[in-house]
């Protein structure tokens, strides 16, 4: 569960706790920024507690991802978004930040008696290589490019954050617990600066329909593409299905409606029902009367 300040979602869009979401520019965010603090884990306490095989599971996928940031921040160095001095500043805490997400799950997977993954992140798939050539192109051709970074980076930390509360709630371990309320104060004011820009940026005359048509064909959850998808559907089965998990994909999807030109978007929810069919489970009846739950990439 998320600490006391954490950003939390409604179905009415984000709710900002304790100021968070006004650290849409450097000078806000800059003092704030710093690496997650460890002291007082009680890391000897880690194998005294259950660890569901699904939730190792869900902490290798998201350790991955975590460790993967130097990548995704490798792909925007070649881009405009490092030209805005707001944006460049946040990227540089951005990724301090989630490097130290990634090893402080790194140990208590250790702890638990579990490894991580391994792999060498400079060594790209044609398909990796072909999509940041085509980033950049795209950068370099739409003067608005970051608004669709900052919608993106939106829409992937609120998923993230909510990962983690969904986690939490599933596991029911008590390190873990505390560790990741930590994880979830960082990343909601990763989304409050996203959101807050992708706010200002999709505003701007036809920036809202471009980043739009790029989300509505793109997007996938975060780690798609770099983890098997086997193992995207495995945490997506573990976190976002079943009454509970429904509501939670809702929640991400009715924030990012709140954004200029995503009032009826379809993503969360959609990619549960799409890719995981029968497994989605029963809604509870919490199904938004009137919304057409698009499968992705189907505009």
């Amino acid at each position: 569960m998320p600490g006391p300040r954490a950003m939390r979602t409604s179905e009415s869009g984000p709710t900002p706790v304790g100021g968070m979401m006004g650290a849409t520019d450097a000078a806000s965010y800059v003092p704030r920024s710093k690496a997650l603090d460890l002291n007082d884990i009680d890391w000897t306490a880690v194998p005294r507690h259950p660890l569901p095989p699904e939730a190792v599971r869900t902490l290798r996928y998201m350790q991955d991802i975590e460790s993967h940031t130097i990548v995704y921040a490798r792909e925007l160095l070649g881009t405009r978004a490092i030209d805005d001095p707001d944006v460049a500043t946040f990227l540089a805490c951005w990724f301090y930040e989630e490097t130290h997400h990634g090893r402080a799950l790194a140990r208590f997977l250790d702890a638990a008696g579990h490894d991580v993954v391994v792999r060498a992140r400079s060594c790209q798939s044609w398909a990796q290589w072909a999509e940041e050539r085509a980033i950049r192109m795209v950068a370099r051709a739409w003067p608005d490019f970051v608004a669709v970074h900052m919608t993106w980076g939106a829409i992937n930390e609120l998923m993230t954050l909510t990962g983690y509360q969904r986690l939490s709630a599933l596991a029911g371990h008590p390190v873990l617990t505390a560790l990741l309320d930590r994880i979830v104060l960082d990343e909601s004011r990763h989304f409050a600066f996203y959101y807050g820009q992708a706010q200002r940026r999709l505003a701007r005359p036809g920036a809202a329909r471009v980043a739009r048509l790029l989300v509505d064909r793109f997007w996938a959850p975060v780690g798609t593409g770099v983890q098997p998808t086997e193992e995207t559907h495995a945490l997506g089965r573990y976190l976002l299905t079943g009454p509970d998990g429904l509501a939670a994909a809702r929640r991400i999807d009715a924030a990012i409606r709140r954004l200029p030109g995503f009032a009826d978007v379809a993503l969360t929810e959609a990619w549960v029902r799409h890719e995981l069919g029968p497994a989605a489970g029963d809604d509870g009846g919490l199904a938004p009367r009137g919304l057409h739950v698009v499968p992705h990439g189907s505009h």
